[in-house]
């Protein structure tokens, strides 16, 4: 994994892996996209990371940060643990569109973490999109609902780095395994994206349609097989592929039928296939 920039006894595993709301559409054309900057992305002590809604979510809604589950400040989950509303006061440092520091939000909870599946972290907020907004003239990104797609123009967005990184899907692991870990359906990039430590948790957003689509997480660095830093690829035949140099992140469609009214996860709702605990 991009390993978090943090020294702990874990500081050898996953690397801190190296992600605008969407225009309004007319009713005869879509709206021209927007370029994708920093605005919404947060930067984390040790990762990257955002501030997300569904399509659902209300101004009113307390805000979700996301980013991965191996940042969370407890250290990585072990395979098969799903963390769930345990507290939290961890702050964010929110960044405008041109990637300077906006101000500080802060959590109120981890609302969600894990590693089994995929690598992702969701932080509930003591501020409402609608306080963010306001305060700070700050929007959050949207989660696509929608699957992403093979050859789509892509940006992942760093805010511990301020860097953005522009690429494509180059396709998807159906299991990509990195040590301990298995994730599933994973979105490669092509070569282009080139992250590293501390772009773990970046937003992964669709150049046309401004929306998130996955979260980034990992790469392999040494061209190792299935180790710690070194992912591998494993088909539904149990073939093994490694790529030495490509870098890989987490879809995050799934996330949306979790997202019950309130912006409360609810892994009960219908359509919801996060890992429970």
């Amino acid at each position: 994994m991009n390993k978090p920039l943090v020294a702990a006894c874990f500081s050898a595993l996953l690397i801190g892996a190296t992600a605008a709301p969407a225009s309004a559409v007319s009713d005869e054309r879509p709206a021209r996209a927007k370029a994708v900057d920093f605005a919404g992305t947060v930067a984390l002590s040790n990762c990257s990371g955002s501030v997300v809604r569904v399509p659902d979510s209300q101004p009113g809604d307390p805000a979700l940060v996301m980013s991965n589950g191996h940042c969370l400040e407890a250290g990585f989950p072990a395979p098969g643990e799903v963390v769930v509303d345990k507290p939290s006061s961890r702050s964010f440092t929110l960044l405008d569109s041109s990637g300077g520091d906006a101000g500080t939000v802060k959590a109120s909870k981890i609302a969600y973490g894990t590693m089994t599946d995929t690598d992702l972290s969701l932080y509930e907020l003591t501020s409402t999109y609608s306080e963010i907004e306001s305060k700070f003239g700050i929007k959050a990104l949207e989660l696509n609902a929608a699957r992403p797609e093979q050859g789509r123009a892509i940006t992942v967005a760093s805010g511990y780095w301020k860097k953005l990184y522009k690429c494509s899907i180059d396709g998807f692991a159906y299991r990509l395994k990195e040590g301990n870990w298995t994730w599933k359906d994973s979105v490669r990039y092509t070569p282009d994206c080139q992250t590293i430590g501390g772009t773990s948790g970046s937003p992964v957003i669709d150049d046309a349609t401004g929306k998130v689509v996955a979260v980034n997480n990992t790469g392999n660095e040494s061209g190792e097989e299935c180790t710690d830093n070194n992912p591998c690829e494993v088909d539904e035949n149990g073939k093994v592929t490694v790529r030495k140099g490509i870098n890989y992140a987490q879809q995050t469609y799934g996330i949306v039928p979790c997202v019950a009214p309130g912006n409360k996860i609810d892994l009960s709702r219908e359509g919801c296939e996060l890992p429970k605990p």
